[in-house]
């Protein structure tokens, strides 16, 4: 009996002394891989569905396979992201490219360089206090709109589709009094009688009955580099190859976005949006998808850049032309 109970105190130590080998192992093994990864901060403008393929390479690993560790950060403001790559506090930069023009016209010598792309199209949805299943650009006239500042991007866009409508900006209220992070508090607070937001705030407000997607303001609003990732021009010198990598990454995650089902991509970020269930995630990547919003590929065409400053000197932010190549370094070139 003794013998028996010692042959079992003996295979069960050894099963044990085989776990915690093994469990060393994996833990040395993920140390290991971790160790190999090269950090980037990466500074977004705002949390939103619009960044979908940014998160599903994040989620799907297309980032650490290119040997890259993002360290994800919020920063309310385009104006805020520029001041956080420009003090090194992130390298890289998720936010309106206007911002980077802006700096380069301070007379910043290590400024801000575009290196890739994401969206080409405006995410804001425009949303009224009453539903209207007949909405016509024209009911705008007279009412008040919440916009944000009217010196980045959110508020450019609504302009430039306000014009490709017909409607006249003077005889639209334009509130743009408005931090960008608080508009839909102010809305639900009762200020205006329109409000333009991104996804999933959009939704959530219509979900509560506190607004109501009347439309797209990319649909009206023409094609250009709306969101981009920059970094400082001595940052991206001195590590090409890793933006390279990273640039790869974005690209594998715009591929899996256009090439799979809403649902299915909706699945793969939903851990970046853990208080939105699998359908209204699959109904917002819808609506990004009807409204056109991402590129192709992560390059910022010539084109797409002259349109980005047509808009900024039309509404007299800048008074001169800022190059494209001064402005972008496509590292796919």
């Amino acid at each position: 009996m003794k013998k028996n109970i010692l042959y079992i105190l003996t295979c069960l130590l050894s099963v044990i002394l085989v776990g915690l080998v093994i469990g060393l192992f994996i833990v040395n093994k993920d140390d290991n891989t971790n160790s190999e990864l090269t950090t980037i901060k990466v500074s977004e403008v705002t949390h939103s569905i619009f960044y979908t393929p940014f998160y599903v390479a994040i989620e799907n690993g297309y980032f650490q396979d290119e040997g890259i560790l993002i360290d994800l950060s919020l920063v309310s403001g385009s104006d805020n992201v520029a001041a956080s790559v420009l003090s090194n506090d992130t390298e890289v930069g998720l936010a309106g490219p206007e911002s980077a023009v802006y700096v380069y016209l301070g007379g910043n010598e290590d400024y801000l360089q575009v290196f890739a792309g994401l969206t080409k199209r405006d995410g804001q949805f425009l949303l009224s206090r009453t539903d209207n299943n007949e909405f016509d650009w024209h009911d705008l006239e007279g009412k008040e709109i919440l916009v944000g500042r009217l010196t980045g991007m959110p508020g450019l866009s609504f302009l430039r589709a306000l014009k490709n409508v017909g409607v006249n900006k003077d005889d639209v209220k334009i509130n743009s009094s408005i931090e960008f992070a608080e508009l839909s508090g102010a809305f639900i607070g009762g200020e205006g009688d329109y409000v333009n937001l991104f996804e999933p705030l959009a939704s959530k407000l219509e979900n509560n009955k506190e607004g109501y997607i009347m439309t797209s303001v990319g649909a009206y609003s023409d094609a250009f580099p709306y969101t981009a990732f920059y970094a400082k021009k001595s940052y991206i010198t001195k590590n090409k190859e890793l933006l390279t990598k990273f640039t790869n990454a974005i690209k594998k995650g715009l591929d899996y976005t256009f090439n799979n089902s809403s649902e299915d991509v909706a699945k793969v970020i939903q851990k970046q949006f853990s208080d939105t269930k699998i359908d209204g995630l699959t109904i917002m990547i819808d609506h990004y998808k009807e409204a056109d919003a991402w590129l192709k590929n992560p390059f910022v065409e010539k084109e797409f850049y002259n349109t980005l400053i047509d808009l900024l000197k039309e509404n007299n932010l800048i008074n001169k032309t800022v190059s494209y190549k001064d402005m972008v370094y496509n590292l796919y070139e």
